[in-house]
């Protein structure tokens, strides 16, 4: 069964080899925000034959395609995730490096108000809060 991240890149024309399969499905199948590291570790786990340099070109052919969203969570390093088409904010750990999902029609509201309040029509956003657990002991 195909990845809808495959189905994609098969409706665009684009080549997949078996490598890009196995990269485009353990990309669908994850339920956090991998960097390039974590996905060759997985995918690797899938085909040993998949080197590192073949999952960066890989990701970087999926991002160019606009199928992937690139992610700089302050740790240095990129992330990644399918992109859905539907919008959400991001909540950074910064104890764990846990990223999560959300969306808030309030934020969305007020973000609109805010740039029409500024003489500007929203057209886009991203947001990412950080924040600790509230027993979160900075002093560890």
């Amino acid at each position: 069964m195909q990845s809808r991240l495959e189905n994609l890149c098969i409706k665009r024309g684009m080549k997949m080899t078996g490598q890009r399969r196995v990269i485009a499905r353990v990309l669908s199948d994850a339920d956090d925000h991998p960097d390039v590291e974590e996905l060759y570790k997985r995918s690797s786990q899938v085909d040993n034959n998949i080197s590192i340099a073949t999952v960066y070109r890989t990701v970087r052919l999926f991002e160019e395609a606009g199928l992937l969203d690139r992610h700089d969570f302050g740790d240095g390093r990129a992330r990644y995730e399918e992109a859905s088409g539907e919008h959400h904010d991001h909540l950074i750990d910064v104890k764990s490096g846990k990223v999560i999902e959300f969306h808030d029609e309030e934020i969305e509201h007020l973000q609109h108000k805010i740039a029409s309040k500024l003489g500007y029509k929203l057209v886009g956003h991203r947001m990412e809060l950080y924040g600790a657990p509230t027993n979160y002991n900075s002093d560890d």
